[in-house]
């Protein structure tokens, strides 16, 4: 992969000497995998699931504000029915800089329509980032300066630049990116070309993958020039790009319902990626509230109120405060109570929350659960 350089343009320098970054929050997903406390009203990006009471959207949005310089900086792009909750949470986004999908129409959509509204108010020239609503990050200084790393290799190499998240064990739920040829230093912090996305590989390659120690997973969150991005998404889905450009959010009933990976990362060759030394979880299913909260002198995760005897290795998690949940010789379960709807489920089958939510959509009777 090469490279090729860009000029910075005027994008201003955050007092660090590096190109500013404006973040996108994409804060339109379902989060089905942590129902019945994430529902359509309420998904998981508004909910606090470690216990502090701040939602994963506003911990986000607060982790991205010195990034951005302030609220005047920061975006959100959000599903319609999902608009008036976002502006609850977070009452200090300007109005201008909340962007309402009338429909989901996966990320490549969400992605060029923003970048389209940043170039047209702040310039081509202007460093985006995105950045899902649902990531936990731990030591958000190397955070910060990964994402200055960033900025400075898309501000100079024209690079479209993604974090790598250092794998931990053989996944099989992650997309993976295998590091190409070295391009330098930046910001302190090494980066490389892309030799290969890789979407959900079995467990076999994951693990080829992990021995190997040339992979990263796919973090999703990525950091580009607006005019490099948009010059990339014109060559690569040009329709997409075209009808946003003539018809703004009107479009979106025409528009292919695609990825940002499918559409553009796969396919530029502007692609790099900057290895991350910050803790990261993408709160996937329940089986993330074990990794974060767990402590050894408790054999279960209890958020709320939960009495157990000879139980180990249980989440349990207690949305009603007059309620208690009692346990008794369980091992490994999911236990979810959230006013009307309980959720037992093995941990190892967390993912088949989806599948079950399929049931209660078939039937007329549950569709105030969902």
């Amino acid at each position: 992969m090469s490279v090729k350089p860009q000029e910075t343009g005027s994008n201003p320098d955050t007092p660090q000497g590096q190109p500013r970054i404006t973040p996108i929050i994409l804060a339109g997903g379902k989060g089905e995998r942590f129902w019945p406390v994430s529902r359509r009203e309420s998904p998981k990006q508004f909910l606090s699931l470690d216990g502090s009471g701040v939602s994963l959207l506003q911990a986000t949005a607060q982790r991205l504000l010195g990034i951005a310089g302030g609220w005047d900086n920061l975006w959100v792009v959000t599903a319609a029915h999902l608009e008036a909750g976002v502006q609850r949470q977070l009452p200090l986004l300007p109005a201008g800089n909340l962007l309402v999908e009338p429909e989901g129409r996966d990320t490549a959509a969400a992605v060029t329509w923003a970048t389209l509204e940043v170039a047209a108010r702040s310039g081509e020239e202007t460093i985006v980032g995105f950045f899902p609503a649902d990531h936990w990050i731990d030591r958000p200084e190397q955070f910060e300066q990964t994402l200055g790393a960033a900025a400075q290799l898309a501000a100079e190499r024209g690079a479209i630049a993604t974090l790598g998240i250092q794998p931990t064990y053989a996944a099989t739920g992650y997309g993976y990116i295998e590091q190409g040829e070295a391009l330098g230093t930046f910001g302190g912090l090494p980066a490389y070309g892309v030799k290969r996305f890789t979407e959900k590989p079995d467990a076999a390659t994951a693990a080829e993958f992990l021995a190997s120690g040339r992979f990263s997973w796919n973090g999703g969150i990525f950091v580009f020039q607006a005019g490099t991005a948009l010059g990339e998404l014109r060559r690569h889905v040009p329709d997409l790009v075209s009808a946003l450009e003539r018809q703004g959010v009107a479009a979106y009933g025409t528009l292919p319902k695609i990825s940002i990976d499918y559409a553009l990362m796969e396919k530029t060759d502007r692609a790099c990626v900057l290895p991350v030394r910050f803790g990261w979880d993408d709160l996937g299913d329940w089986n993330a509230v074990e990794r974060l909260l767990k402590t050894e002198d408790n054999p279960n995760v209890d958020l709320g109120d939960h009495v157990a005897l000879e139980s180990q290795g249980c989440i349990v998690y207690n949305c009603n405060p007059d309620e208690v949940i009692m346990t008794i010789g369980l091992e490994d379960v999911v236990v979810v109570r959230d006013g009307n709807a309980t959720l037992i489920v093995p941990k190892h089958r967390s993912q088949d929350i989806k599948q079950g939510l399929k049931l209660l959509q078939a039937d007329p009777r549950y569709h105030h659960l969902l």
